[in-house]
């Protein structure tokens, strides 16, 4: 393991290649703000390079052989890709697994109310974010609108240049006296968080609510939908704008939803160009990590063991006690960001054992909270072997834990694969502001992380 910053040891020719990546991935972020879009991008991508539903291989009573690409979805918001390996599906597969949620906030199922000739949308924060945070920015909606009709209606309001972005607003420092008195967690309440849409009152006067009237005028004229369509709908409230370099040598990237699509995209990019395989290798990329991965597309789902057995009947191989060995003999990397080293806040972390910019993809053998609660401790035996692996592909890579050992923790989906008994770890990228509307990573941890997940496909 080398400590080093890894720019140091670029060459012109992988600096190229770092930048094509950053390039990309920004792209990703823009296209990718909430996970049915992350999906669809992925598809679009996988399509390119050969992948194709697995229903294809079904409905036309094909078998899977190596080198076949296949993925399944789950309910348009998590998705599982497979490549098929030269070598018995028994023997276990290669598996990267990342989130593709983040913290953000929903529009609750009746949100548009009228209050002093000010039309609002009310939300509910998902995951763990400062609210505080999400005031007084430019705010965009996201998401889909499910109509009785069974027709669904896509929803982008604040990403294009001409759009209208929307907006929560904050107290005036003026007569802000008392709500600087409160703790950080209180100072905007959650029930705060209400997102200003409009102030034009419809010229109709047999409207009582005239401003929420206009806005309902508005939205069906746009999209054809009704107030009541909201009890239907998905709508994620998020930072609006594209993810820009960050830092005069363009050495970083800031952008809203890098936890943890940094390490959904540069996974499925692994996968994407990784050629042919002795081992059956995987991406899976889930949904509702940030709130315990519960649900059905949720990483506690039988998604991804049920989509393994349909992969295993598409191969002619189906038996449950197959199913179980392929799992059990698998290893994962368990991929998501890890706290980089702040020091503007350096009282939280311990240096020996902290991630850095610049020096590779992070190894968290432990992650969970104080007394390791809630974590999956990855034995020695699989550390050592993804040690020798990242160091004969020439990865710069380092080791961290999530800050001082009672200043707090965090989880992953490591702990619920594990369940298989497979080898599981943690791994991901270094992020600075964590959980926060717009984060921050290095370009260079993102190009180590991507080769490090080639590195490990190929073993």
């Amino acid at each position: 393991m080398n400590r080093e910053n890894a720019w140091l040891h670029y060459s012109e020719e992988q600096e190229k290649d770092l930048e094509r990546i950053a390039s990309s991935y920004r792209q990703f972020l823009d296209n990718g703000k909430t996970e049915r879009e992350c999906v669809d991008r992925i598809v679009k991508e996988a399509k390119k390079v050969g992948y194709r539903p697995l229903s294809y291989y079904r409905e036309n009573n094909k078998i899977l052989k190596p080198g076949d690409r296949v993925y399944e979805i789950c309910m348009n918001k998590s998705i599982a890709l497979f490549q098929i390996g030269k070598k018995p599906i028994e023997e276990g597969m290669r598996i990267l697994g990342a989130h593709i949620d983040s913290p953000r906030l929903d529009l609750k199922q009746n949100p548009l109310y009228e209050n002093t000739d000010l039309a609002y949308l009310d939300t509910h924060y998902y995951g763990g974010i400062k609210k505080y945070q999400w005031v007084a920015l430019p705010l965009a909606l996201h998401g889909v609108v499910a109509k009785k009709d069974g027709s669904l209606v896509t929803i982008v309001i604040g990403e294009d240049e001409d759009d209208p972005v929307v907006y929560i607003t904050d107290l005036l420092i003026h007569l802000a006296s008392k709500q600087l008195e409160k703790k950080a967690n209180i100072v905007v309440e959650g029930e705060a968080l209400d997102v200003l849409i409009g102030s034009r009152p419809d010229t109709n006067e047999e409207e009582k609510e005239k401003v929420k009237a206009n806005i309902i005028k508005l939205l069906k004229e746009k999209y054809d939908i009704e107030e009541d369509d909201f009890i239907s709908a998905e709508i994620e409230v998020v930072p609006a704008g594209k993810a820009r370099d960050c830092g005069l040598d363009r050495s970083m990237i800031v952008g809203y939803g890098q936890d943890d699509r940094v390490c959904a995209y540069t996974s499925f990019l692994a996968m994407a160009e990784v050629g042919e395989l002795d081992q059956t290798a995987c991406c899976l990329l889930v949904d509702k990590e940030e709130i315990g991965s519960v649900g059905a597309t949720g990483m506690q789902s039988r998604f991804f063991e049920n989509t393994v057995a349909e992969l295993l009947d598409a191969m002619g191989q189906y038996s449950e006690f197959k199913l179980r060995r392929v799992l059990k003999n698998s290893s994962m990397l368990s991929s998501d960001v890890s706290a980089a080293y702040d020091p503007q806040y350096a009282d939280v972390f311990e240096k020996k054992n902290s991630a850095y910019f610049g020096k590779g993809i992070v190894i968290n053998k432990y992650t969970g909270s104080r007394g390791k609660s809630g974590s999956n401790d990855a034995n020695a035996e699989y550390v050592a072997k993804l040690r020798e692996i990242f160091d004969r592909y020439e990865i710069a890579f380092q080791t961290a834990e999530l800050g001082r050992v009672d200043a707090g923790g965090g989880g992953t989906i490591a702990y619920m694969s594990a369940l298989y008994g497979m080898d599981v770890i943690d791994s991901g990228v270094a992020v600075l502001s964590m959980h926060a509307p717009w984060e921050v990573t290095s370009k260079a941890d993102i190009y180590e992380a991507k080769k490090a997940y080639h590195a490990f496909l190929q073993g």
